[in-house]
């Protein structure tokens, strides 16, 4: 594990301190709850790993460390490849600790605006198969049985960008279960106690309810929702604000935000996102299955070596200089670039039940190391225009009336009357190209909505959240 957003290089630089039988190197974090440190074994070993050590005012709290021995206990349990592995816990003079596995990566909270910042998009098949992996390692977690055969009820209750990290040899893995809760745990969470990142809560865990699995599925939409469109679905001005989002607002298809998002994946993402938990996909298996198909219908699924290479080339900077280096192919191949990796073809509607996807089938040549380019894909589809429209100019008008409050300045004309209208509505009209206004007129269609309204909600929700 490494802290969502930190670097190793800019961690605060510090002598070794000796912990027990560990090596403290440096300070990566402070938090609220604990110290996270990198770390490594006294006897000499190199292997790195990470400490989190309770902060000392609350060592000293009876009822918070017994909750922090009993979730860290249970997420010792867990052993898979798609989950931050725990190592050891337990108590160094009068300091209380988890020794954990150490991911040589970075969050993707910090991958996707990275890749942004250097003009590189993120390619949705990529957000598809870290998603898929996530789903992986949930599952395993959301079916673990003690040693008796009885459920442990694991629900992760943190599912966001900063908790999944891809590493630089492409491994996915989700981390913190720290805040995870069983019904077998020695000490019950407070009932009704909200834990987590606001944004990406649950309805359900917005209210206070009992949690299942059920809820981790909500949050891993809503991550999957903000990667693929690049807009955070649930946001407010405050705390009660974005709690009632969630709770009572309006959940707008993906096209809202990105007109070219295949039908069969908003299908996923609004049946994961549903508010009522009895519509919504019941395990992460499920959600994992329509994931996979939906990739098998892809003439380039992303492997583990796809993803070591985009993210070492997104960081490049921040690397060594053999770390950057990325690993090639035998003699005579190339590597994989980011712009092999072109917009998808528009798949068969999941949400039509005619529609058969077919299954992933296993080839022998699965696990052998990728040394082809990955073939051009086709472009994507122009949305198709009614018939018996006429002929368009390049250019077209789009007229959205909007209310907001008159500012002092507002310029006038000769009679005194506000320049654009009168009252508290204005009228706006803007010029955009052709290809625009189809797009326009595209997601309005699918959201039932008429361009004008659309246009309107967009440049609200620009000027709110700006």
């Amino acid at each position: 594990m490494i802290t969502p957003g930190v670097t190793t290089s800019q961690a605060m630089a510090v002598e070794p301190v000796p912990f027990g039988k560990y090596l403290l190197l440096n300070r990566i974090a402070v938090g609220g709850m604990a110290e996270i440190f990198l770390a490594r074994q006294a006897d000499g070993s190199d292997k790195k790993l990470v400490i989190k050590r309770i902060r000392p005012h609350l060592s000293r709290q009876t009822a918070f460390v017994k909750m922090f021995l009993n979730e860290a206990k249970l997420a010792a349990q867990l052993n898979h490849r798609n989950v931050v592995q725990i190592y050891d816990l337990g108590k160094i003079g009068e300091s209380y600790f988890i020794a954990m596995e150490h991911i040589h990566g970075r969050d993707m909270r910090r991958i996707i605006p990275k890749a942004d910042s250097i003009g590189i998009p993120f390619p949705m098949v990529y957000a598809l198969k870290i998603a898929s992996s996530i789903c992986e390692g949930l599952y395993y977690a959301h079916q673990k049985h003690d040693l008796y055969g009885n459920p442990l009820n694991i629900v992760h209750r943190d599912v966001t960008p900063e908790n999944v990290m891809v590493s630089f040899d492409g491994t996915v893995k989700i981390l913190d279960f720290g805040i995870a809760k069983a019904q077998n745990q020695l000490e019950q969470s407070r009932a009704g106690e909200i834990k987590g990142k606001l944004s990406y809560m649950s309805p359900e865990q917005c209210q206070g309810q009992q949690l299942d699995q059920r809820s981790d599925l909500f949050s891993l939409g809503a991550v999957l929702y903000e990667w693929i469109t690049g807009y955070q679905l649930f946001t407010g001005d405050s705390e009660v604000a974005i709690l009632k989002s969630i709770t009572e607002g309006k959940i707008y298809s993906p096209a809202y935000f990105k007109a070219d998002i295949p039908d069969a994946v908003e299908a996923i993402l609004m049946r994961a996102l549903e508010k009522d938990r009895a519509k919504r996909y019941q395990t992460a298996w499920d959600l994992q299955s329509d994931l996979d198909r939906l990739l098998a219908e892809y003439d380039f699924t992303p492997t583990s070596i796809h993803l070591a290479n985009f993210l070492r080339q997104v960081f490049q900077d921040e690397l060594g200089e053999g770390e950057a280096k990325v690993s090639l192919p035998p003699a005579g191949d190339e590597p994989l670039s980011v712009a092999a990796v072109m917009p998808q073809p528009t798949l068969p509607d999941a949400r039509d039940p005619t529609v058969e996807l077919p299954a992933l089938a296993e080839s022998p040549d699965r696990d052998r190391p990728i040394t082809q380019e990955v073939p051009d894909l086709p472009p994507p589809p122009v949305p198709d225009v009614p018939p018996e429209l006429p002929p368009e100019p390049n250019s077209r008008e789009i007229t959205a009336r909007t209310t907001y409050p008159e500012p002092p300045d507002r310029p006038r004309d000769d009679d005194q009357t506000p320049v654009g209208g009168a009252g508290d509505e204005r009228v706006l009209n803007v010029t955009v190209s052709r290809s625009e206004a189809d797009q326009l007129e595209h997601a309005a269609r699918r959201n039932g909505l008429t361009v004008s309204r659309l246009s309107r909600e967009i440049l609200a929700m620009w000027l709110k959240y700006r």
